[in-house]
């Protein structure tokens, strides 16, 4: 073994492994959650990953191919697809932290379901390789979801967050159901 894959041993590591996993269950369980209960969960969950993210030390690529994906066309549609049937007309939001952004004058139209299924794509496949145990696979994926974390879905995550938040705490507009209506309904012995 060596040297360099010590580093996916480090605490930090292992935290944000956890943490990602929890995520990626908790997207996976989603389907017919309520809206106010999935808004505060990921709520809390998602600066927890960021933050976890943030933390860990910095790793090189080992190998010279990247790893297998575990995520396929049809996992990422149902996710999806789950994700914006419970955010429904609160799904869509105005953008300006985007790249295209410099080439109109105009917010970009985003969807909380789309983005978190694309931040629930790099890190599934990340949970998928890193539990496989092969170190130098497990080393070359964590590699890869720090340079996507920070080129990618970092800033996905907190423009998601943003949007998130208007959701819950912007006032009910006529037939929604007030921010903090029903029961929390998610088990709250989790971590976040």
């Amino acid at each position: 073994m060596k040297k360099d894959s010590q580093v996916i041993f480090d605490r930090n590591v292992v935290e944000f492994v956890t943490v990602a996993a929890e995520f990626c269950k908790f997207l996976e369980q989603a389907e017919g959650m309520k809206r106010t209960t999935f808004v505060d969960t990921s709520l809390k969950i998602l600066p927890l990953l960021y933050l976890k993210a943030s933390m860990m030390p910095r790793c090189e690529m080992m190998g010279e191919e990247a790893p297998e994906n575990y995520v396929t066309e049809e996992t990422y549609e149902i996710v999806r697809i789950n994700l914006a049937a419970i955010m429904a007309e609160k799904d869509d939001y105005l953008d300006v932290f985007v790249a295209d952004m410099k080439y109109s004058d105009q917010p970009i139209t985003k969807y909380i379901s789309e983005d978190l299924t694309d931040i629930y794509q790099d890190i599934r496949d990340f949970i998928f390789v890193f539990s496989l145990g092969l170190n130098e696979t497990m080393n070359d994926a964590l590699a890869i979801c720090q340079e996507n974390f920070a080129a990618y879905w970092g800033q996905k995550l907190v423009n998601t967050l943003r949007a998130l938040h208007e959701v819950k705490y912007a006032g009910p507009e006529d037939g929604d159901e007030p921010a903090d209506a029903g029961e929390d309904g998610y088990d709250n012995n989790h971590m976040y």
